[in-house]
């Protein structure tokens, strides 16, 4: 009787067990902590150095020009908070529209919709919530500017939709022109707007400096769209790297990767010695792009990629702010 008792439990014990299990699972899942991470995550923390260099390269330049008198630390901070807020924004307007269009699988290195870590529409709060502080930066912004509104409300808002239309709207990304977004938001746009947005004025020579800096970002997103080039051709949608297939993408990478030391070389040689600083990041840069090559390593790449475009970025930043002369300015 002992027997059949325990017999007819047992089944119920397990079935208490599990539900127990998986309401802990739950719980942890939603907790206030947890929720808040997949929330940091949503924003991809480890692409923002793609925006930030570019805002450090353009107030470093101000700097330069104007001098120390008339460098605005709260214009630099509210700078600052405006290009990264939009960047966030961004980031979180195409991890929607890529889970959306069926971009974003199971294998994908973006995990917030596609493991429920939020729902559809907390991801869409919170870009319309990054996108309003973004404009409340800029409002804020505007009111401490010598910058006339206008021309800072061109480049802002400029950037601002290009960033929307990356994957939202007509999606560009998916009609293979995303790159080209990504060479003139995280270069020319994001420098004259941080450099205007201090002097009060646009200086067309800042564009110059942009380039390496503007092809290395583009090197973050030429990485992760070759890494992806199978699935996003399932998908249906077209990118450059689909275009141009697995070889070429190699060799294309390779020049967005190298192309900026080359320029540092150059720069180095014919105006001041600083500018062989960001050379330090090279064996880091011949690492990564072997691990490139490699189809079992290249999942890491964009990532590490990102990490060396800020090591880069700030090495760079502290070359033009030592570098006598500077040229161009």
């Amino acid at each position: 009787m002992i027997s059949n008792g325990v017999q007819s439990h047992a089944p119920e014990d397990k079935g208490a067990a599990s539900k127990s299990s998986l309401s802990s699972t739950n719980s942890t899942l939603n907790s206030p902590l947890m929720k808040l991470s997949s929330y940091f995550l949503a924003v991809r923390p480890w692409s923002l150095s793609a925006s930030l260099m570019p805002t450090l390269l353009g107030s470093a330049l101000a700097y330069r020009t104007t001098g120390i008198a008339s460098f605005s630390w709260i214009s630099f901070v509210l700078t600052l908070y405006t290009i990264i807020s939009v960047h966030g924004a961004g980031n979180v307007v195409n991890t929607y529209f890529d889970y959306i269009k069926g971009v974003d699988s199971r294998k994908s290195d973006d995990r917030i919709l596609v493991d429920q870590l939020l729902s559809k529409d907390e991801l869409v709060s919170l870009g319309a919530l990054l996108y309003a502080a973004g404009c409340l930066g800029f409002v804020l912004l505007t009111t401490i500017s010598p910058a006339k509104m206008e021309h800072l409300a061109l480049v802002y808002f400029g950037g601002l939709s290009s960033s929307f239309l990356y994957t939202g709207g007509i999606g560009l990304k998916y009609i293979a022109l995303g790159d080209v977004i990504i060479l003139v938001i995280f270069g020319p746009i994001s420098v004259l707007f941080a450099f205007m947005a201090q002097t009060g004025f646009i200086a067309w020579e800042t564009i110059y400096f942009a380039v390496p800096l503007a092809l290395n970002t583009e090197a973050i997103l030429h990485s992760n769209n070759t890494r992806d080039l199978e699935s996003d051709k399932k998908a249906g949608i077209v990118t450059l790297a689909i275009l141009i297939g697995h070889t070429a993408s190699h060799v294309l990478y390779a020049f967005l990767l190298f192309t900026p030391y080359i320029i540092f070389a150059v720069l180095a040689l014919r105006y001041s010695i600083w500018f062989l600083l960001p050379l330090i990041t090279v064996p880091t840069a011949f690492k990564i792009e072997k691990q490139f090559r490699d189809p079992t390593m290249i999942q890491s790449v964009p990532k590490q990629t990102a990490r060396l475009n800020m090591y880069l970025g700030i090495l760079y930043v502290v070359a033009c702010l030592a570098a006598e002369p500077l040229p161009y300015l």
